[in-house]
């Protein structure tokens, strides 16, 4: 069975990973295509190295743009190759441009399309990354979902139900086979952290990095948070310049973008985590550390109802009473059913054993 697994993002290497290892290990041929949409070595190189990705068979180039120029871009770069090569399934993971662009060659091709973390939904428009998964669901045969609330969105939405299977999280398989190797990393201690004595934070969404108020707020709440605990940021790309422009307080250390290993690390060792990533929720959750989430929703909300996550929002003085309360009393630890490092199987069988020929409605 020839099966094209798409990769274009860093929050996709560490899905794509272990459902290649488990499909091959099952005999399929797989063929891994990276679109080129993080193509820097902060953003892409470290995560090959680190998670032993081997060579993309085919690279794209897409590159950087706006959402619509990126899309279009992949797109006319993977639709000959999907004619060339005639996969039986492309497999392709998360909510990122690369993804949903992904899912509309295939859709209208010969090949079956296979979403990995499907149903997952905020119900916030205002996020790209909403649209994608909608688009992305609506146009896939198989749907291999992360939590019970995503299989319910699925079927809320009118897909039948021998189309969905519910598989557990697959970025846990990565992070529980590469935390022993992130522990026994020195990355504490080469920027003087003590464990249980600091806060991570990541920031990187348009909403909250890109309007000026919103941004001014979150800063102003981090400040008064890292009175309370000296805080550290791995700057993203796309926030890097206003967080260094922005006069932070010395007590909020910012570093270049963490490889995965030395992230896996800081979470873990983390009195809490300050965040608007999907993923970090979802990783902060299997360690056990404190999340706050500054946004108004989530697409994850089983990271709050059995998880260690909590949604502060914007809002400054909310976010410093949460801090207040997670470092006073911390959450107990527990992790959702089949988040348990053994997701990519169960994905790479649902995928081999056929999914229905679902044909999408045009008009």
């Amino acid at each position: 069975m020839r099966i094209v697994c798409v990769a274009g993002a860093r929050p996709n290497y560490m899905k794509v990973k272990p459902v290649m290892d488990a499909l091959e290990d099952r005999g399929a041929d797989v063929i891994l295509v990276h679109t080129g949409q993080h193509y820097d070595a902060a953003m892409n190189d470290v995560f090959f190295a680190e998670l032993g990705i081997r060579e993309p068979d085919h690279y794209l180039r897409a590159g950087s743009g706006s959402h619509a120029a990126q899309t279009a871009a992949v797109m006319t770069a993977f639709e000959p190759l999907v004619a060339d090569l005639r996969p039986h399934v492309v497999v392709v993971v998360g909510d990122v441009n690369s993804t949903m662009a992904c899912a509309l060659v295939t859709a209208k091709s010969e090949s079956l399309l296979a979403h990995v973390e499907a149903g997952l939904r905020s119900r916030d428009w205002s996020m790209p990354e909403e649209v994608n998964r909608v688009v992305t669901d609506r146009v896939s045969n198989c749907l291999l979902a992360s939590s019970p609330d995503a299989v319910a969105n699925l079927l809320a939405e009118g897909h039948g139900a021998d189309q969905v299977r519910l598989v557990g999280n697959v970025m846990v398989d990565t992070l529980l086979a590469n935390l022993d190797r992130a522990l026994a990393r020195d990355t504490l201690s080469g920027l003087g952290l003590t464990a249980g004595q600091y806060g991570v934070v990541t920031l990187h969404r348009p909403a909250n990095v890109d309007d000026p108020a919103t941004f001014a707020e979150l800063l102003i709440g981090l400040d008064k948070i890292a009175q309370l605990c000296p805080l550290v940021l791995p700057a993203h790309p796309r926030a890097a310049p206003q967080l260094r422009a922005a006069g932070l307080s010395p007590r909020v250390t910012i570093i270049p973008p963490a490889g995965y290993l030395d992230f896996v690390a800081l979470q873990a060792g983390a009195a809490l985590v300050l965040t608007d990533s999907g993923g970090v929720q979802e990783e902060t959750t299997i360690l056990g550390t404190p999340c706050l989430t500054m946004r108004d929703n989530t697409e994850r909300p089983i990271t709050i109802t059995e998880g260690t996550n909590r949604l502060v929002g914007r809002d400054p003085a909310k976010m410093l009473a949460e801090a207040i309360s997670v470092l006073e009393s911390p959450p107990p630890r527990r992790a959702p059913a089949l988040w348990d490092g053994k997701a990519a199987g169960r994905i790479a069988d649902a995928i081999l054993a056929g999914s229905p020929d679902r044909t999408p409605t045009t008009t």
